[in-house]
């Protein structure tokens, strides 16, 4: 069951109830008022750190960068101690 967001037309009040989709508007805890209305709230925004499949191409995708890169500086030291230009 989902929690639904009303408004008191009557007070005023904003409170949360968890009712039903098909289920009439609850009375208001403040003044007991049956006027309740509905809110519409806004969706929650997905999160900065990514989920499921993205998480592991992405650390897959770092480690092979960070893989290449002690290559190269592996390589480059190894050409240093023989005297070559790297």
């Amino acid at each position: 069951m989902p929690i639904y967001e009303f408004e008191c037309e009557k007070c005023g009040r904003h409170f949360e109830e968890l009712i039903g989709f098909e289920a009439p508007a609850p009375p208001c805890p403040e003044c007991g008022a049956a006027e309740a209305r509905r809110l519409i709230s806004p969706v929650s925004p997905p999160g900065r750190q990514p989920r499921g499949h993205k998480v592991r191409s992405d650390e897959s995708r770092r480690r092979e960068k960070e893989a290449g890169h002690r290559e190269r500086l592996a390589r480059d030291r190894a050409k240093r101690a023989k005297g070559e230009q790297p």
